[in-house]
C-alpha cells in the first residue's frame, strides 16, 4: 500500500471536538470513500481497563462517530482481556450508544474469520474486514511500542495476550495486513501520559489524525520525544510497505509540530 505526501493533521481541541475533527478532516481531505451508506464503521477504541484514564475522550469518539453520518452501523469494539470484558470498558461510552451505535465485544464473535497472525491461525471477527470502515483511535503516551498500532492487539479475541508480546511487532503488521489496513487513525491527545501504565497525564489538547496510520504513529512519537526510526513497529511497518515514517515524507498539516512541542516537555 504506498502512500505518496502522506498527510497527518495537527489540530487544537479547544472544548469543541466535533468543531476540531473536522478542521482536521478538511486538512487531510474527504472521507467521502468511507462515509458511504454501503460501509459500516468499525472504531478501534484503545481502553485498557474502564477503571483507568488512558483512553480516547468520549468527546473524540463522538466527533468520529458524527463524520460518519451516512454509515448504516457504528460499531465501537473492544475485546476481552485480563482487566475486564471488551463490553465492560466499553461502558465509558454507554451515552453514545444508539440504533446505529452499537458495543461490539470483538471476543464474543461466533461469525470470525482466521488470519494468520504470527504462524498462528487466529479467529478474529467478521466485522473487522473490508469492505468495513476500519478506525484505530488511541489516547498518546510515550511508549516505544506505539500507540495507533498497539492498538490493533487488541483484535485478538482471546483474554489473555501476554505471550503475544514476546513476538509484538509481527503480531501488530500481520493483523493489520490481515483485516486490509486501518482506513484512519486518530490519536487523541486531549492528554498525553508518560508510559503504557501511567495513571496522571499531562494536558496537551492536541488531535493527530491521518489516512496513514504508520505517519500518525510516527507524529505522535515524535511530539513526546521518541526516536521514530529506532520504533521496531516503525521500523517493520515501512519495511512492509504499510507506511511513512520518514518525517522528511510526511506533510504536516494544521499546527506545526515545533509549535506544539512545548506541550509535551514534562513528560
Amino acid at each position: 500500500m504506498p502512500f505518496l505526501a502522506s498527510k497527518v493533521a495537527l489540530v487544537e481541541l479547544n472544548g469543541d471536538a466535533r468543531g476540531s475533527f473536522q478542521r482536521a478532516l478538511k486538512l487531510i481531505g474527504d472521507l467521502d470513500d468511507l462515509n458511504r451508506r454501503e460501509r459500516s464503521v468499525v472504531i478501534k477504541v484503545g481502553v485498557f481497563s474502564h477503571k483507568g484514564v488512558m483512553y480516547p475522550t468520549v468527546s473524540t469518539v463522538d466527533a468520529i462517530i458524527n463524520s460518519f453520518n451516512a454509515s448504516p452501523k457504528i460499531f465501537l469494539a473492544e475485546s476481552d482481556n485480563y482487566r475486564g470484558t471488551g463490553l465492560e470498558r466499553l461502558q465509558i461510552y454507554e451515552r453514545l450508544f444508539d440504533e446505529q451505535i452499537v458495543p461490539f465485544n470483538l471476543s464474543q464473535d461466533t461469525k470470525t474469520r482466521k488470519v494468520k497472525i504470527a504462524d498462528e491461525e487466529i479467529e478474529l471477527s467478521h466485522i473487522l474486514f473490508k469492505p468495513n470502515v476500519f478506525i484505530s483511535t488511541h489516547a498518546l503516551r510515550r511508549y516505544d511500542k506505539g500507540t495507533i498500532l498497539k492498538n490493533l492487539l487488541g483484535l485478538i479475541p482471546e483474554r489473555k495476550k501476554a505471550r503475544f508480546h514476546k513476538k509484538l511487532v509481527t503480531v501488530l503488521l500481520d493483523a493489520y495486513e490481515g483485516i486490509g489496513g486501518i482506513d484512519l487513525a486518530v490519536i487523541d491527545a486531549t492528554r498525553t501520559y508518560s508510559g503504557p501504565a501511567a495513571r496522571k497525564g499531562t494536558d496537551t489538547n492536541v488531535l493527530i489524525v491521518g489516512r496513514d496510520a504508520v505517519a500518525v504513529e510516527t507524529i505522535g512519537a515524535i511530539l513526546v520525544g521518541l526516536k521514530p526510526e529506532k520504533m521496531p513497529v516503525i521500523k517493520e511497518a515501512m519495511s512492509r510497505g504499510l507506511g511513512e515514517g520518514n518525517i522528511e515524507g510526511i506533510e504536516v498539516v494544521g499546527k506545526s509540530i515545533e509549535s506544539l512541542m512545548p506541550r509535551f516537555r514534562h513528560l
